[in-house]
């Protein structure tokens, strides 16, 4: 790490692993300090027992950014990962640098439905529900607009057996609704953007992200042609915008 470089941290989404990023980190290589990781439970960072919160992961983080040195990280996440880096937020005040929101989604309580969170608590057994093979083409074709971003996430997918998998998910699912019911102010507290995909089937993301850019200010870039994994969808797009948000930083 070069003490004068800003360090850009890259959270991946659910299920998803680094890889997911491997459009970006060579763009910004030479630019930039760069970090990432395999989320707990997730590749490498396996076995790893499923009874953790946001706010674990979120200190985790910290604890590796700290043994690494990193001040003010400039936090990217995409999906799950921007949940993380708006927990981090919340448990660290004032230690971002910047925030980049990839198809990601608020955790204010404000922003969901009691049906939502409902919802998101039962994922494990819909996912149960599915044949192997239709889940894992499922979770591809619904992330990526791409052929290049839904091989991808199969081989993310493939790195699991199907009862891991689910486990997976539906933890991921159940943490994220905690988090929401936590009814926290997880105020955003430094310069941010917000990237979503104009294809992007996932959930509700792309009401959440005009009701989120609406309501506190944030800037809201639409990717065409972009699913839910938008920055593997068009990578040159989506580099071209974090690179003008990280150099326009104070």
């Amino acid at each position: 790490m070069l003490p004068e470089r800003k360090t850009l941290v890259f959270l991946p989404g659910l299920t998803a692993d680094h890889r997911l990023f491997d459009k970006q980190f060579p763009f910004f290589a030479g630019r930039y300090n760069l970090l990432t990781w395999d989320a707990p439970g997730h590749a490498l960072s396996r076995p790893f027992t499923l009874d953790f919160s946001l706010m674990d992961k979120a200190g985790w983080l910290h604890e590796i950014l700290e043994r690494e040195t990193v001040c003010q990280p400039v936090l990217i996440g995409q999906s799950m990962g921007g949940y993380v880096s708006q927990c981090y937020m919340e448990k660290y005040p004032g230690e971002a640098a910047g925030f980049v929101s990839i198809d990601s989604a608020p955790l204010k309580r404000r922003y969901v439905t009691g049906i939502e969170i409902w919802l998101l608590k039962r994922t494990e057994p819909m996912y149960r529900a599915y044949p192997w093979n239709s889940l894992k083409k499922a979770g591809a074709k619904g992330c990526s607009e791409t052929e290049y971003g839904r091989t991808l996430m199969e081989q993310f997918i493939d790195t699991y057996e199907k009862d891991e998998y689910c486990k997976l998910a539906g933890h991921g699912f159940r943490m994220l609704a905690e988090a929401m019911e936590a009814n926290l102010p997880y105020q955003i507290d430094c310069p941010a953007i917000l990237i979503c995909g104009e294809r992007d089937q996932a959930g509700s993301a792309k009401s959440y992200n005009r009701r989120w850019a609406k309501a506190e200010g944030l800037p809201l870039c639409w990717i065409q042609n972009a699913g839910h994994n938008s920055n593997t969808d068009q990578p040159e797009e989506v580099n071209r915008i974090i690179l003008d948000f990280v150099q326009n930083l104070p």
